[in-house]
């Protein structure tokens, strides 16, 4: 149980990059006041708890209700993380996250909490994927105690998420935008290993080949 806590939260730090929340709370929040920082860092990961919980539930009764094997789902969740550890590596807007319209769009919205921090960003395409993907197996009747362990993972991502947040100032201070980038990239590249170990696993299991 250790072991799965340890990988889950490596892997949905990874996806949920809470370092690259630091420039955008930033930029987003940019003149506004400590108190507007706090509300919509709180509220953020509020709302993405909700989202990423709610997936949690009911994520693997849906794709059991649309006919998706799990290890199918793995495939396609290694390929979709591998393309977000590619976006890491080259360090290019995350085209998994937001559209140049949706950027538009929440820099006239006087509330930034929901969109887009905490939907695309703390809880979008990949960090649902990696969701369905670790608890899609895991049933919380069954497997109360690895459920909550996966859930705490979770959590401690999302309360890393909300320090990163309420730090901006200081850390885009000490990191700079550059500094960013190259701790993304090299996040990136474990990622890319760990897309990578999703498809590979979820090939075995579909075929039954062992090796």
């Amino acid at each position: 149980m250790i072991e799965s806590f340890l990988k889950f939260f490596v892997v949905f730090f990874l996806v949920v990059e809470p370092i690259s929340l630091v420039p955008v709370f930033a930029s987003l929040t940019e003149g506004a006041s400590a108190q507007y920082r706090r509300r919509m860092a709180i509220k953020s990961v509020i709302v993405a708890g909700m989202i990423i919980l709610g997936f949690a539930l009911s994520g693997a009764a849906f794709l059991g209700a649309m006919g998706i094997s799990i290890d199918s789902f793995r495939i396609f969740g290694g390929l979709l993380l591998f393309l977000v550890a590619l976006e890491m590596v080259f360090a290019r807007e995350s085209g998994t996250r937001t559209s140049t319209d949706e950027q538009a769009e929440s820099r006239r919205r006087a509330d930034i909490s929901v969109f887009p921090l905490a939907f695309p960003f703390m809880s979008g395409p990949g960090a649902l994927t990696t969701i369905l993907l670790w608890f899609g197996p895991v049933s919380v009747i069954d497997q109360p105690v690895l459920f909550a362990a996966l859930s705490a993972a979770a959590l401690l991502v999302l309360a890393i998420s909300l320090g990163m947040m309420l730090a901006a100032g200081p850390l885009m201070r000490l990191l700079g935008a550059t500094g960013t980038n190259v701790v993304n990239r090299l996040l990136g590249v474990i990622l890319g290993a760990l897309a990578v170990q999703f498809i590979v696993d979820g090939i075995r299991a579909s075929f039954g080949i062992t090796l």
